[in-house]
């Protein structure tokens, strides 16, 4: 497995003990991955080594070039000098629009915006949920205090973001983790794809502040609920609330605030 954590070397500065002493910290890899599509370069983003298959999965999904996995003809990743490429095979209509983004590049990003121009592409519409689940404020109580025990990275770094699926009783049954939120949860979807679990049948938890592009994956990927555990952005609601996304933030293990519920997935 490729490394994750790099050990470094630091001098801990105490506040009120001084205590001071030299220690060595393990900090999340954070390194470029240049996606390529049928040959053309398309982004670079700055992840963690890991699960690049499920991320260049999730990263297609979520950037439309395909509309479901098994449209991708190929995903071959491989290191090289100073980091990763993700070479994919798309289908005409998927490298069509790769092409013309690539050729109009604006911006380069992970959160499913890569190429567009304006406002209203960036606001364009989103399909409705149209997945249903029953859970309850004990299950998402259960896949809160359950997270911490999956996030590998996390605990010996203190430096990534988690995305997790978790089934309606709060049981978790897929983790992914990066320095990037929006990777972490490109990475989980694309594990969901590649191994034919619908989303629709669950609910994600994030250990992020929950923005706008994040309830966008969510939708797309055909989630009815997403639970993150920061406040959300003023469009990240309005965006949630036009899709029918069940959208809780703010979740803590005493309380969480229920953002929107129109089809009443919580009982």
């Amino acid at each position: 497995m490729t490394n994750q954590t790099l050990s470094i070397s630091a001098r801990r500065l105490a506040f009120n003990d001084r205590n001071d002493g030299d220690l060595v910290r393990a900090v999340p890899v954070e390194t470029p991955v240049a996606i390529e599509v049928c040959g053309i370069g398309y982004a670079v983003m700055m992840a963690t080594p890991s699960d690049l298959r499920d991320y260049a999965a999730g990263f297609a999904l979520a950037e439309g070039l395909v509309k479901h996995v098994r449209d991708l003809s190929d995903i071959i990743v491989h290191e090289t000098e100073g980091g990763w490429i993700i070479r994919l095979t798309l289908p005409a209509e998927g490298t069509a629009i790769a092409l013309e983004r690539a050729r109009r590049r604006v911006s380069e990003s992970s959160c499913g915006l890569c190429g567009l121009e304006n406002i209203q592409q960036v606001l364009r519409p989103l399909p409705p949920i149209r997945g249903r689940i029953t859970t309850s404020r004990e299950a998402i109580a259960d896949a809160l205090n359950a997270l911490q025990h999956h996030q590998t990275l996390g605990r010996s770094t203190g430096g990534t973001h988690a995305a997790a699926f978790c089934r309606p009783d709060g049981s978790i049954l897929c983790v992914r983790e990066d320095v990037g939120r929006h990777n972490a949860l490109d990475k989980l979807i694309g594990a969901l794809a590649l191994s034919d679990i619908p989303a629709s049948g669950g609910f994600l938890l994030l250990s992020a502040r929950c923005s706008y592009e994040l309830v966008e994956k969510a939708v797309r990927a055909g989630c009815p609920m997403l639970v993150t555990i920061s406040a959300p952005t003023s469009l990240a609601v309005e965006r949630a609330e036009q899709a029918g996304l069940t959208l809780v933030a703010l979740a803590r293990p005493d309380s969480a605030l229920i953002v929107c519920d129109v089809h009443r997935n919580i009982s």
